[in-house]
């Protein structure tokens, strides 16, 4: 990916909503009002997973193409507010369906992740096609790494390996394991000792599933930056690379991590 001048800081809003089941255009619209009216000055916008249609509500509305019109829509935002705008949807790919995690830059650039653990319990592997590549991004002198939900459960596929500064979830994670997705967000902060942002949707889908938000940044210590509770809400917090490189240079853990490779 293209980079550009060092930003020592990363202004980031968290979009904390519920989503509209199966309705593109519908969610488009909503999360367009969002970001006009609160991502004034921000560097990145960061939306939940499958933004554009809820968890599995692809299912009763056609995945689009990267030429599709969520991507159109998110490349014109990008470039008119001047932030990455970034969150899941699903994607036709030539493998099928694929739960994609879209990076869309103000200067135009577009990269993706596929999200590698599918959630067999919730049938997400009879729709999708698992991703066969961990992505790190390069924005503005920040290495990011994008995952997605599920993934959140695998730390060797989350692993550092010196090659990036954040580490950034997207998700639709159901309200009985909050407890989960807060413990492993803090887990991966520490382990890997850099900024997590988890961001989750929040509210009550047609099958009966809750979502309890808990959006938050942690820092490289694991300590929270801000934490959305459970309330629909959006709401902004800067991350500095002064402080990952502080952590590093102080409690050099890293150095005696193991080695390993990923089949």
């Amino acid at each position: 990916m293209t980079t550009m001048t060092t930003k020592k800081s990363l202004q980031c809003l968290l979009v904390q909503t519920q989503l509209f089941w199966a309705d593109p255009e519908a969610n488009r619209r909503q999360l367009e009002t969002i970001v006009r009216q609160q991502g004034a000055g921000c560097d990145l916008v960061v939306f939940p997973e499958t933004f554009t249609s809820g968890f599995l509500g692809d299912a009763e509305a056609e995945p689009e193409t990267m030429q599709g019109e969520t991507v159109a829509w998110m490349t014109a935002l990008a470039s008119e507010l001047g932030s990455v705008l970034c969150g899941s949807a699903a994607i036709s790919t030539s493998r099928g369906n694929a739960n994609r995690f879209l990076w869309v830059q103000p200067d135009g650039e577009v990269a993706f992740y596929d999200k590698r653990h599918l959630f067999s319990f919730g049938g997400e592997d009879q729709r999708y096609a698992a991703g066969r590549e961990r992505k790190v991004f390069s924005y503005r002198g920040w290495r990011i790494c994008p995952q997605i939900c599920y993934d959140l459960r695998f730390p060797v596929w989350c692993r550092n390996r010196d090659d990036y500064d954040l580490l950034l979830f997207v998700a639709n994670w159901p309200e009985p394991r909050t407890a989960a997705w807060t413990a492993l967000m803090r887990a991966r902060a520490i382990e890997n000792q850099c900024y997590v942002i988890g961001v989750n949707r929040c509210g009550k889908d047609p099958r009966g599933l809750e979502y309890s938000g808990r959006s938050a940044v942690y820092d490289p210590l694991g300590d929270i930056v801000i934490d959305l509770a459970t309330a629909e809400c959006n709401a902004t917090a800067t991350i500095t690379l002064d402080k990952i490189q502080s952590v590093r240079s102080q409690l050099p853990f890293q150095q005696d991590a193991d080695r390993f490779s990923i089949d």
